[in-house]
């Protein structure tokens, strides 16, 4: 493989983690809008947050085979996903969700990822 090739799978893949990031901000912050028990208090930690449920279902895609978008793996998703968000409560300030928050948001946010096109969360 030639280094302009390698170059341009590095920006592909550098473009989706941003965008990755970018689409997964978004719906987080239409899901605390629409979710009872979930906020996100500005925008560094509404950033913050996505960063951190973007490696979060990055490392368990990667190491448990889970897909942790809400209805990618049915129940198993669903639960996976709101765990993301819960725990992402802990890592970063100013995002707020208690536990009805956390499934609330987790089927809030797989019917936004129905809607959008490509894979959000």
């Amino acid at each position: 493989m030639s280094d302009k090739e390698k170059t341009n799978n590095q920006d592909i893949s550098v473009t989706s983690i941003i965008l990755r990031v970018i689409l997964t901000a978004i719906v987080v912050w239409i899901a605390a809008f629409l979710t009872p028990g979930f906020s996100v208090s500005n925008l560094w930690s509404l950033i913050l947050s996505a960063i951190v449920i973007a490696v979060l279902n990055y490392i368990i895609e990667q190491f448990a085979g889970i897909d942790a978008s809400p209805f990618g793996r049915g129940l198993t998703g669903f639960i996976v996903a709101g765990v993301i968000l819960y725990v992402t409560k802990f890592i970063v300030p100013g995002f707020n969700i208690s536990v009805v928050g956390a499934i609330i948001g987790a089927l809030a946010i797989g019917i936004i990822d129905m809607v959008v096109p490509g894979r959000v969360f």
